[in-house]
């Protein structure tokens, strides 16, 4: 198997066929060995039925349908589990990403031992208000936390190697962060290619204002899960430790002084009109709370559940 085309999708059956046709020409004019994966995102129109009528006619063409709409994340970590390709193209269903780039995406991987290609839409079609402008500061944040030198970190046409998607575990909403998975991982060869973006056809975009709020959140924690999300105790305990003994050499000092004053005969203050010892006591309890914090997350690590984050209610030829 050459090429796994990966598609998530939600309510697209106007686009569907036309992408389909689209990849088979190009697939079959390149004589690539070929699989299209749709998966079906908990879609409500039919989309389903457009693609098990793909199926009857193009053996390629697999799909998993999910139980409800679980999120992108979770539909590319399923594809990516059943993809069998030596190389693996992630694209929309919305006939945004052009299927015209897949055969110099699959050379770049091939030929010059790209782990990773991320497309680029330097030339978009979209809003500049609602999406063009947030997005260059969202890929201006995700460039200075990761290390990455992407433009375009949530363009959803992307080429991988087989183990690079083999290896990389996709939850949440970490699909716009999937070449950060990867570099974590290990796989440093990441690489970018300017695509061509073209305006949506059919129907609207499936996300609002809100996917870059969330995408900031995301960026915080996938930051923080690169350096500690192994090895919890290191950043909770580390904190808790020095917040603890912090707190307890305070709340020594001001017992002390005050029997020293005490002893001495010496005017003093109630310990507990002191604010000190407030101070004092609310760094014990922190301290104590995040040290138990990551006990309590490397605990979490060591038990985890293997678990999928999504239910497949049906698929076709898998």
């Amino acid at each position: 198997m050459d090429i796994s085309v990966v598609i998530p999708l939600l309510n697209e059956e106007e686009s569907l066929q036309e992408l389909h046709d689209w990849i088979a020409k190009v697939m079959q004019s390149n004589r690539y060995l070929y699989e299209i994966i749709f998966i079906d995102d908990g879609s409500t129109d039919s989309s389903w039925n457009v693609i098990e009528q793909l199926s009857s006619k193009n053996n390629a063409v697999k799909g998993i349908r999910f139980q409800k709409n679980y999120g992108k994340s979770q539909a590319l970590d399923a594809g990516f589990e059943l993809a069998k390709g030596t190389v693996v193209i992630t694209m929309d269903a919305d006939l945004q990403d052009n299927p015209e780039e897949i055969p110099a995406l699959y050379h770049l991987i091939i030929d010059e031992d790209f782990d990773l290609i991320s497309g680029w839409k330097k030339k978009r079609y979209d809003n500049l208000i609602t999406k063009n402008i947030p997005s260059k500061l969202f890929n201006a944040a995700a460039r200075k936390t990761s290390g990455l030198k992407l433009h375009d970190f949530n363009c959803g046409l992307k080429a991988y190697k087989k183990k690079v998607i083999k290896s990389v575990k996709v939850s949440g909403e970490m699909h716009r962060y999937i070449p950060v998975l990867a570099k974590n991982e290990g796989f440093t060869k990441i690489g970018e290619k300017i695509v061509q973006h073209q305006a949506r056809k059919y129907g609207e975009t499936k996300f609002g204002m809100d996917r870059f709020v969330n995408g900031f959140l995301d960026l915080i924690t996938i930051s923080f899960l690169s350096k500690f999300g192994k090895r919890p105790m290191h950043f909770f305990g580390l904190w808790g430790t020095c917040m603890f003994l912090f707190g307890t050499s305070t709340a020594f000092y001001i017992g002390a002084n005050k029997l020293y004053k005490v002893y001495n005969g010496i005017k003093t203050i109630l310990v507990t009109d002191n604010p000190w010892f407030f101070i004092a006591l609310t760094s014990i309890i922190l301290g104590t709370l995040l040290f138990l914090a990551g006990f309590i997350g490397e605990l979490i690590i060591k038990n985890k559940s293997e678990e999928k984050p999504y239910k497949i209610k049906e698929n076709i030829n898998f």
